[in-house]
């Protein structure tokens, strides 16, 4: 940004001014966004009740970072009630995709009506709950396989452990978030070696997202996640994306402080050294898991 180049305006519910000092390249994709709408109903089970985040305030943000592609993922808030999602894909069209909660009762109609609105892939949040539970692994595999999308698990690491001979099994491919959950300050746990694994057969994508949850100072500046984030690109350069975690439900919920996006951006530029493996993240591997 040169000095004469006025700041863009602030976004919502992310820290910081200014745009990222890498330059990010066009069609880059932020691949994990959530969207919050009072007017939806929140889940019995939510851990999180997060104040409300639009697509527009979003839109925000994208000004701010540079990025123009999207993907929206239902909450937990929400349990298996995609209205959020699909509001959210409805105003973005072709620039968006979406990562839908289901049950696995829909009907066939309901599904396929997803699917026309921009749905890849579906959820299981097995750390904050609000929809399927462990019990339910294979049977949305084979729905996420039927439907040519992949399966985004959210699970504690040790759960990964445990989990390590049913995830080998599963039709679809799998999306671990947040860095699979491995704690940053201590990338030998084993559950690394099973998302390694996974990543190094081609069955399995991760996403650089929520690296303050990982991170035991609760921050993405944290160098302990830069040979964790190291080793999923050095295994698989091709199954790795990128995701900010807007609007950062664990910051509003006092987790851990409001991240920077900007910040959030230039720290996968450090990850990547500068090599065009920064524009392949944010732009070629999106367009090949998402169907851009």
């Amino acid at each position: 940004m040169g000095p004469d180049e006025p700041l863009p305006p602030p976004a919502p519910y992310s820290s910081g001014v200014g745009r990222p000092r890498t330059p990010v390249p066009a069609l880059a994709c932020d691949c994990h966004v959530h969207l919050y709408d009072p007017a939806c109903p929140v889940a019995p089970d939510a851990a999180l009740t997060p104040p409300p985040a639009s697509a527009q305030d979003y839109r925000r943000l994208q000004e701010r970072i540079g990025t123009s592609r999207v993907v929206f993922v239902t909450p937990s808030t929400y349990g298996s009630d995609n209205r959020c999602l699909l509001q959210g894909l409805a105003e973005f069209g072709a620039q968006a995709c979406g990562v839908a909660v289901i049950s696995g009762d829909e009907d066939p109609g309901e599904l396929r009506r997803l699917h026309q609105a921009g749905v890849r892939g579906v959820r299981l949040n097995l750390s904050l709950g609000g929809g399927p539970g462990i019990e339910n692994l294979e049977r949305l595999a084979a729905l996420a396989a039927d439907l040519g999308w992949h399966l985004q698990l959210l699970m504690p690491a040790d759960l990964i452990v445990q989990s390590a001979p049913r995830l080998r099994r599963l039709p679809a491919p799998i999306v671990f978030d947040h860095f699979g959950r491995v704690p940053a300050q201590a990338p030998w746990h084993p559950a690394r070696a099973v998302v390694l694994e996974l990543l190094a057969e081609r069955r399995a994508w991760i996403k650089l997202s929520g690296g303050y949850i990982v991170s035991p100072a609760r921050t993405v500046e944290d160098p302990a996640l830069d040979a964790l984030a190291q080793s999923y690109l050095q295994a698989a350069p091709e199954r790795v994306v990128w995701g900010s975690d807007w609007p950062h439900a664990s910051a509003s919920a006092g987790h851990q402080p409001m991240p920077d996006d900007a910040r959030q951006i230039d720290r996968l530029a450090q990850w990547t050294a500068g090599t065009p493996l920064f524009e392949q993240v944010l732009v070629a591997n999106s367009a090949q898991l998402y169907g851009f």
